[in-house]
């Protein structure tokens, strides 16, 4: 959903949800349970919505990780079938919580002659920084 009909959605709520209260007032709702009630569907609807988001960006997600995987094994020493839409695929299995994968593709693509040294260095220190958020992560729960 763009702005423009998320921002129309609201101007709707915000407009039908005094309307639909005094309509139940009038016919012997309390107002509670009409604001009750209208606050449960919008809450409903948030989270529907909000979980078919982060459904769609695990989607998407994956499809980058089988898509790097197909141009690594397509082309195994060419630096950039490493990237896809500018994301490397060590970043991308970072992401998933995949650490030893993607410790393992950032150094195959360190030993690659066109692999650039700014590169390495950034995915290594988002490796060491996501060992190093499971670790505090494992010492909070011991």
């Amino acid at each position: 959903m763009n702005y423009a009909a998320t921002l129309a959605v609201l101007v709707v709520l915000a407009f039908c949800f005094p309307l639909t209260v005094r309509l139940g007032a009038q016919l012997g709702v309390p107002e509670v349970y009409t604001a009750s009630a209208l606050g449960a569907i919008l809450t409903f609807a948030l989270a529907a919505y909000l979980v078919r988001w982060q459904v769609g960006r695990h989607r998407d997600t994956l499809e980058r990780l089988e898509t790097a995987r197909a141009q690594v094994a397509a082309d195994p020493e060419n630096p950039r079938a490493y990237f896809v839409r500018g994301e490397h695929l060590g970043s991308i299995l970072l992401r998933l919580d995949r650490r030893r994968e993607a410790a393992e593709v950032i150094d195959r693509y360190a030993r690659l002659g066109g692999a650039r040294e700014s590169e390495i260095i950034a995915l290594r220190e988002a490796l060491s920084g996501a060992e190093r958020r499971q670790h505090r992560a494992q010492g909070r729960e011991v």
